[in-house]
């Protein structure tokens, strides 16, 4: 037991996970005042403003360097996990959300006059745009520069 003891002692993953909580809580408020409702089914997709898994990995990057130092293989190793993750989230999850909406778009052409046809939708909102992942990127070295005493 004392290995999760361990766990929630390590202050490095606790800020990056607070950050990733702040940036789902921030898409519950983008999206309130984007449609004037409350949805909250934002808080467990994936996509949306801003990118909760950018701000999850910018926080954990950011706080490897500022405690065990910036040119640590720990910090190198954390800091191409983030921009592998980023990457990821911004090109191919994006890229897949687009084919996701022409399918959807081809499949409501083709089968419109047939209502025995009942495939589910793809999803379509599985990546972020570049402006989403800088704004989580943002958010995650924020939080951590700001809980920086903490380590």
């Amino acid at each position: 037991m004392q290995d999760i003891g361990d766990i929630l002692d390590n202050r490095v993953l606790l800020v990056a996970l607070i950050a990733c909580l702040i940036a789902q809580a921030l898409k519950l408020l983008v999206e309130l005042a984007k449609h004037r409702k409350l949805d909250v089914r934002v808080l467990v997709t994936t996509g949306g403003m801003p990118s909760a898994h950018s701000a999850l990995v910018t926080a954990l990057a950011t706080g490897v360097g500022q405690s065990i130092g910036w040119a640590s293989p720990d910090f190198a190793l954390a800091m191409v996990f983030a921009i592998i993750v980023m990457y990821d989230a911004a090109g191919v999850r994006q890229a897949a959300g687009k084919q996701a909406r022409i399918l959807n778009q081809m499949i409501d052409e083709l089968f419109h006059e047939k209502p025995d046809f009942s495939q589910d939708r793809l999803k379509e909102l599985l990546g972020h745009t570049p402006v989403q992942v800088i704004a989580g990127s943002a958010l995650g070295i924020t939080i951590s520069w700001l809980a920086r005493a903490a380590y």
